[in-house]
C-alpha cells in the first residue's frame, strides 16, 4: 500500500515518515509523483486547508493521502501568522520582507521577531491539523497543539520553519535544538499524528 504525503517540504517529509514508520506502507511525497498537480491553500482554518489538500490530491492521484496544515499562533500578534505561517513574510500584515538573500524560513522568522520587539507577552503555540483521505471518498482527521513562547533570537539548526524561535513549554531549548525523536514526542504535528495513527491502526494492517 502507498500513502502520499501532500507536501514537498523535506523537513516535514522526514518528520512524517518517522511518525508513520510503524505502518507497513510505502510513503511517497509530492516530489515523487511524475504528473504535477497543485492545490491552493486558501481556506480560513488549518483543518479546512488540510482537508482540501488531502481530498483533492487523493481524487486526482487515486491514492490515499495524508495532508496537514500547521502553523504558529502568537497571542501578541492576534493569533497571526496562523494559516499564513508558510508565507507570512509576503503578506501585508506587519509589512513585507523582501530580502532575496534569505530563505523563506529566515524571512518569516525575521518578520515575527521584528513584530515582537519589546513585547513582554511572548506566549505562542504551534497548531497542526492532519487529515487522511481515501480516494474511495472517506477520511479521518486529528489535531494537535504545542504550547510555548517566542524567543528573542533564533537558536538551533535541527528543525525548520519557526522552530528556531519557538521554545516549548517546560523546555529551556527551542524546537530547533531538539532531536527529531524528542521533537515528535511533544510537537503539535507529533501529537496530531499520534492521534491519527491510533485511528489508522484500526484500518491499516
Amino acid at each position: 500500500m502507498q500513502i502520499l504525503l501532500a507536501t514537498t517540504n523535506e523537513g516535514k517529509v522526514r518528520e512524517l515518515r518517522k511518525l508513520l514508520e510503524d505502518f507497513r506502507v510505502e510513503i511517497i511525497s509530492l516530489k515523487d509523483v511524475s504528473i504535477k498537480f497543485d492545490v491552493k491553500e486558501d481556506r480560513s482554518t488549518f483543518l479546512e486547508n488540510a482537508l482540501k489538500k488531502a481530498k483533492e490530491y487523493a481524487l486526482y492521484y487515486s491514492i490515499p493521502v495524508v495532508a496537514d496544515d500547521s502553523g504558529l499562533v502568537v497571542d501578541a500578534l492576534g493569533s497571526m501568522p496562523g494559516v499564513y505561517s508558510a508565507r507570512f513574510y509576503e503578506i501585508e500584515f506587519g509589512g513585507k520582507v523582501e530580502d532575496q538573500a534569505k530563505t523563506t524560513d529566515q524571512k518569516n522568522i525575521q518578520k515575527v521577531l521584528k513584530l515582537m520587539e519589546g513585547e513582554k507577552n511572548r506566549s505562542a503555540k504551534f497548531v497542526s491539523c492532519v487529515v487522511f483521505y481515501s480516494p474511495e471518498g472517506w477520511g479521518l482527521f486529528a489535531e494537535g497543539e504545542c504550547m510555548g513562547e517566542i524567543t528573542e533570537y533564533p537558536q538551533g539548526n535541527k528543525g525548520f520553519g519557526y522552530d528556531p524561535i519557538f521554545k516549548p513549554e517546560g523546555y529551556d531549548r527551542t524546537m530547533a535544538q531538539l532531536d527529531i525523536d524528542e521533537k515528535n514526542r511533544i510537537s503539535h504535528r507529533g501529537r496530531a499524528f499520534s492521534k491519527l495513527s491510533e485511528k489508522l491502526s484500526k484500518i491499516i494492517t
